[in-house]
């Protein structure tokens, strides 16, 4: 079954950094766009950062510069990097692939928790 599988969560203490991973096959990225969503603690799932079909990369104006989305088309890998984590960025990440008159995708999620 064809599916998205993340990556990188853990602990980690305010201001630093971690890298998820989602493996990202190939026949579902190249009609979607792809990209991180994020669920905190009480709060609805909301969208971090995607890529376009055609590669742009657009960013949520709450990342302010502290993450980045990147992409390994030869090891179908989408990355997020996120630095100066606060401990308001807790929470499940999730992997996501999406467009028009396509089956969504998610994937399972990481856990992120940043603590004090």
């Amino acid at each position: 079954q064809v599916q998205l599988v993340e990556s990188g969560g853990g602990y980690v203490q305010a201001g630093g950094s971690l890298r998820l991973s989602c493996a990202a096959p190939r026949s579902i990225t190249s009609n979607r766009d792809i990209g991180w969503y994020r669920r905190l603690i009480g709060r609805q799932r909301e969208l971090v950062a995607y890529f376009t079909t055609d590669g742009n990369a657009n960013y949520e104006k709450f990342v302010k510069g502290r993450f980045t989305i990147s992409r390994d088309n030869a090891e179908n890998m989408v990355y997020l990097q996120m630095t100066d984590l606060k401990p308001e960025d807790t929470g499940v990440y999730y992997c996501r692939a999406w467009g028009a008159h396509v089956v969504d995708y998610w994937g399972q999620g990481t856990q992120v928790i940043v603590s004090s």
